[in-house]
């Protein structure tokens, strides 16, 4: 099969063909043919060497078809959703014709969506709903703050929040990012200083990250819960944090990672209505589509858009 393999850390011309022996599928393995993947900014530090040696072949998720299930659980040809289970970190991952995964993290999804449309959306509506529901417990009236809803993440976080019936306030870095949120359902986007009363909040979904948690937990109202779920602003950890100083009394902060916990006994997949997304995306009540769409040949200048931070949503890489 054809593969994308990393000939070593660096810049996306490290990503290049290659045949590659097809991978055969064990017990508790789910063998997938990869119609079509997400990018995702795990791949880039992935690629840059930034979470240290992980597998030659990236991807954390994909969208295709059933090859083989030893398990018997899945039927040849079926369509399926795969994400996470180490791929692209502890094995191989979707940037491949074929892909084994641990059958925990694959889900079966009935859907008229074309490839490049169902690819929008596994990893990153999964980690908004499990942000927005679990870590968050967003309840209709609320009060959400969005930093980073630029993002294809930030994106969904708008979608499902708004028709969650949250009040959603998305900070984002541009007038085309603050119109896209606004078409999405937010009720107020912009620069933060362009927000009304951006205070007393009852959630803040942070995907800025470290440079902007203490300013996130300064924003919340007695009971107020904050989650940090990205690195938009840089992964690198805070010098210091004093519960005593930076985190106000009655608030509650949480983390969520979804490339390390989807498929374990935690975090079961069952647990995300990926079913009912696919449905809501059918029916256009969720727009699902992606920003930009790349053949797999191009897989360097996806890589290239990736690094700049120019698609204003998901990037996703047709196989077939």
């Amino acid at each position: 099969m054809r593969a994308i393999v990393r000939q070593q850390f660096g810049d996306p011309d490290q990503l290049r063909i290659q045949t590659v022996p097809d991978p055969e599928p064990t017990a508790g393995e789910v063998l997938m043919r990869v119609r079509a993947f997400g990018l995702n900014r795990a791949e880039q530090y992935f690629r840059q060497g930034l979470w240290g040696e992980v597998a030659a072949i990236s991807g954390i998720e994909c969208v295709g078809t059933v090859e083989a299930d030893p398990g018997g659980r899945l039927e040849r040809g079926q369509t399926v959703i795969a994400l996470m289970g180490g791929m692209g970190r502890s094995r191989a991952g979707s940037y491949a014709e074929k892909v084994c995964v641990p059958a925990s993290n694959v889900v079966a999804v009935d859907t008229r969506l074309d490839w490049t449309r169902l690819a929008s959306l596994p990893e990153t509506y999964a980690t908004a709903w499990s942000c927005l529901h679990d870590n968050l417990s967003l309840r209709a009236g609320d009060r959400l703050l969005l930093r980073g809803a630029g993002s294809a993440l930030g994106q969904a976080a708008i979608e499902l929040a708004s028709r969650a019936g949250a009040t959603v306030l998305a900070e984002t870095r541009s007038p085309r990012s603050a119109q896209r949120a606004a078409a999405l359902g937010a009720t107020a986007a912009g620069r933060l200083d362009e927000l009304s009363e951006p205070q007393g909040l009852d959630a803040v979904l942070d995907l800025i990250g470290t440079t902007t948690l203490r300013d996130s937990l300064r924003r919340l109202g007695r009971g107020g819960r904050a989650c940090v779920a990205g690195f938009l602003g840089g992964g690198a950890p805070l010098a210091e944090f004093d519960p005593l100083r930076d985190l106000p009394s009655g608030r509650q902060l949480s983390f969520f990672g979804s490339a390390f916990v989807y498929g374990t006994a935690d975090y079961p997949l069952a647990d995300i209505p990926f079913q009912s997304l696919v449905d809501q995306a059918e029916r256009g009540e969720l727009s699902a589509r992606p920003a930009a769409v790349f053949r797999f040949d191009d897989i360097q200048a996806a890589h290239r858009l990736l690094d700049a931070e120019m698609a204003g949503g998901k990037i996703v890489v047709e196989v077939n």
